[in-house]
């Protein structure tokens, strides 16, 4: 078969579950019905029907825990997996990058490279880049992971050259890596009503998810997810870099909690469009999840729903309408994990 064989099938196979197309599958029309409100109104009623009676404590992997700011609830879930970053010798290959120094663009890079000057250490040779070059290559060993993403992401060359970013994660422990999302009541300025967090130890990882019982537990539920970071914490979001972190400060600034959330950040919805954008649909999570990794969620519930499906929670007592909610969530922090080690092996 050719690659053009293959590609009209995939057109069909994308078209055929289109609920445009002349004859629409029944897949289709299974997907496109879950854009209604009225399709999450009677699910929320299933769920409010089948969890009749069940307490926040039937939740599987659930416990209260006790923070300085109160009570919170806590979801702990552990599976295998099988998470590597191989040695890819990268504090190396930026030696190999000129344009990491100061007024060195494409171009110049080019030029110094076709007269010999191939790294940077040749540079300390060089009459105009000698004390730039020394200067770098003096500290370069010393640097910490949060400085060298600092200076890979502020090098003006970083959207051309974004994969080094990628490819600096070799210098960094895994144990490091917190996989975060959040979960709010609206767009600004509401309560977060969850938090979920993904950790790797060992072979396995590891979600803890934060929720809010009632509303104003949710100075507690922050402080619970910031006791999983430190010095050497690395943020790994989707989109997180322009929604759940700036949230978080905003939700840390009105509960009065003094937090610095100054960390290295991966947001992978960046790398995503960077590395996939031309094989999928479109680089949405979810979309990622199917076509690549072959997830498929069942009984999920859309973003925009959220806040009634939890106010719906309060207001019947029932925990039907948050088992979802957090089962969406804990899925979302996990795929980050098999995100980043496919889009590492990619780069490299």
């Amino acid at each position: 078969m050719t690659n053009y064989d293959e590609h009209e099938m995939y057109l069909q196979r994308v078209i055929s579950n289109s609920i445009g197309s002349q004859n629409p599958s029944k897949k289709a029309k299974k997907e496109a019905r879950k854009l209604y409100y009225s399709y999450f109104q009677d699910y929320k009623e299933t769920l409010l029907n089948d969890y009749d009676g069940k307490k926040l404590s039937d939740i599987d992997n659930s416990r209260v825990i006790s923070t300085s700011y109160g009570d919170a609830l806590k979801i702990t879930e552990k599976q295998k997996i099988n998470f590597i970053i191989d040695d890819n010798d990268f504090k190396n290959q930026m030696n190999s990058n000129l344009k990491l120094l100061p007024k060195i663009g494409l171009k110049t890079e080019q030029n110094l490279k076709n007269k010999g000057y191939s790294t940077i250490d040749s540079l300390k040779n060089h009459d105009k880049y000698c004390d730039v070059a020394c200067k770098f290559m003096d500290n370069l060993d010393n640097l910490s992971f949060a400085e060298i993403v600092d200076l890979l992401d502020n090098n003006r060359y970083s959207k051309k050259c974004r994969d080094n970013i990628l490819k600096s994660i070799s210098l960094t422990d895994k144990e490091n890596f917190k996989f975060m999302d959040i979960e709010t009541l609206g767009l600004s300025n509401v309560p977060i009503i969850l938090i979920g967090v993904a950790e790797i130890k060992g072979n396995k990882i590891i979600s803890s998810q934060y929720f809010l019982r009632e509303i104003y537990e949710e100075p507690a539920v922050i402080e619970a997810y910031l006791s999983h970071l430190d010095e050497d914490s690395v943020h790994v979001t989707f989109n997180g870099k322009s929604f759940d972190v700036p949230y978080i400060k905003n939700r840390c600034m009105y509960n009065r909690l003094s937090v610095d959330l100054n960390l290295p950040h991966l947001d992978l919805m960046y790398f995503a469009k960077n590395l996939w954008r031309d094989e999928l649909p479109n680089c949405q999570l979810q979309t990622i999840e199917k076509e690549l990794f072959g997830i498929e969620r069942h009984g999920d519930v859309s973003g925009q729903y959220i806040p009634d499906y939890y106010n719906t929670y309060l207001a019947e007592k029932n925990i039907g309408p948050i088992v979802p909610i957090i089962e969406h969530n804990r899925q979302d922090i996990i795929s980050l994990a098999s995100f980043l080690e496919k889009m590492y092996e990619e780069v490299n």
